[in-house]
């Protein structure tokens, strides 16, 4: 009940934010000097600041790399502390994926951990937590009483494990449905509003491919992930979502069934791409771009992605395709009818910089560190990455629409009519478990494997781990 009661005061305090602020942000040039103020400030028994004639090299970790949107952001941003500090950093990031994880928790095992690091701070966590391998921020704050002051502490999350907070969250995430308005056009549909029903959805899905399109960018058999979590959502509530069932009897556990079995239903309608239990996620991802499928369930990190996808040069936004991106639009994620209404998404602040106890226990990185963190986390850097999405800040940033591209502002007023943001039951549902429905969705939805069944087995390894 506790998660659930967070999840729910989670879920209201960004969506107040997001409508407040959904806007503008400085460059990481022009915030430097307001975030250097922070990072040096006077902190009672220690200070954030450092000194370039005794410099530092930090070992930094994070998901800013490849197609995430902020990854040439992360790389100004750092370039910017260094000419400050003196200090420099060791960036070994890469894009989030089930292999980064689980390179991140074998870095902890083996002592190879980074100095700072910006992970999830879900179960992904656990295992470094556990092992005391991290630094909580009350720690922190003993030595450092105004480290992450500029943050709201009711929306940092807890630790799974022994409810302390360990992450200084940057930005927050949303899940909704992009859409290629080029496709629908030629298949005479109307852009999906707030109210969307599934079977509003799957008559359209309908409509599209009788006009020679996929409805559905989707890799059933190789990232079933975000179906996988809004068909089960579908047959629940923001209430319950985040609740994994006892069995697959229970009135939850028949409810994940429903959800594998709405996902076969449409594949068997023919709304997923022909190839899709054999595609990879970047080849139905490039049918979406391409105007070959309609639409995606995909994170706000794939705004990114689209407008690359729109440039010339994926590298240079001064290519940018403005007619091309255009085309393109996210809405909310088609309703069943049921408690979950189409504008209750997931989403929430999943993600936040750690600092290592190995960083903290030596004297000249513990300085380091807290003057990198806070400079990252500041409240003039902080809107750089957080833009379309959600952030902890204390102090909402001003908006100016000008300083975004066009789907960065769809999405804008798409979150302002949301309703609800609750977290992913399957960032709770880990390892083995996942197997039997994730792996295994293309056993379900031909018809191999009974959806029951392989819900249950998923649930047993769960209950039994």
């Amino acid at each position: 009940m506790k998660k659930q009661i967070l999840s729910l005061v989670l879920a209201g305090a960004m969506i107040a934010s997001l409508t407040a602020c959904g806007g503008s942000a400085p460059d990481t040039e022009g915030a430097k000097e307001s975030a250097k103020e922070s990072t040096a400030a006077e902190n009672g028994t220690a200070d954030a600041g450092t000194d370039a004639a005794a410099s530092v090299e930090l070992t930094v970790t994070t998901t800013f790399a490849g197609e995430d949107g902020n990854a040439q952001n992360f790389k100004n941003a750092v370039a910017a502390w260094e000419a400050e500090t003196g200090n420099t950093v060791a960036d070994t990031s890469a894009t989030s994926d089930e292999t980064f994880k689980t390179r991140v928790v074998t870095d902890f095992e083996t002592g190879s951990e980074p100095d700072v690091l910006f992970f999830f701070n879900g179960a992904d966590a656990n295992s470094f937590i556990e092992a005391g391998k991290v630094v909580s921020i009350d720690e922190i704050r003993a030595a450092y009483p105004e480290y992450a002051s500029n943050m709201n502490d009711d929306l940092i999350a807890d630790s799974l494990v022994d409810g302390k907070k360990y992450a200084v969250p940057v930005n927050g995430y949303w899940e909704a449905m992009f859409v290629n308005k080029e496709v629908l056009d030629a298949a005479g549909v109307a852009m999906p509003g707030a109210n969307y029903t599934m079977d509003q959805f799957k008559a359209d899905c309908e409509k599209i491919k009788a006009a020679g399109y996929a409805p559905i960018a989707a890799a059933l058999g190789n990232i079933p992930h975000y179906w996988w979590e809004f068909a089960i959502f579908n047959n629940q509530s923001p209430a319950n979502h985040l609740e994994i069932p006892a069995s697959v009897d229970d009135a939850n556990g028949q409810a994940w069934v429903a959800g594998m079995n709405d996902i076969k239903e449409l594949y068997d309608l023919g709304y997923f791409p022909e190839n899709t239990l054999s595609a990879t996620d970047d080849e139905t991802f490039a049918m979406f771009t391409e105007g070959k499928a309609a639409f995606l369930i995909d994170g706000s990190w794939k705004v990114g992605g689209i407008v690359s996808a729109c440039q010339s040069d994926p590298e240079d936004p001064a290519t940018l395709d403005a007619e091309k991106l255009s085309h393109f639009d996210v809405t909310y994620v088609p309703g069943k009818g049921g408690d979950r209404k189409a504008t209750d998404l997931v989403g929430g602040l999943s993600m936040g910089y750690y600092i290592t106890k190995k960083a903290w226990d030596d004297p000249d990185k513990r300085t380091a560190a807290v003057s990198f963190v806070e400079y990252m986390t500041s409240d003039e850097l902080v809107p750089v990455f957080a833009q379309h999405t959600a952030s902890a800040l204390k102090v909402a940033p001003v908006v100016d629409e000008s300083q975004f591209n066009e789907l960065q502002v769809k999405a804008m007023n798409m979150m302002a009519g949301v309703t609800s943001l609750t977290g992913a039951v399957q960032d709770l549902f880990q390892g083995d478990c996942r197997v039997p429905t994730f792996d295994g969705m293309p056993e379900i939805v031909t018809g191999k494997v009974d959806a029951a069944d392989a819900v249950a087995e998923g649930l047993d390894l769960y209950n039994n781990q």
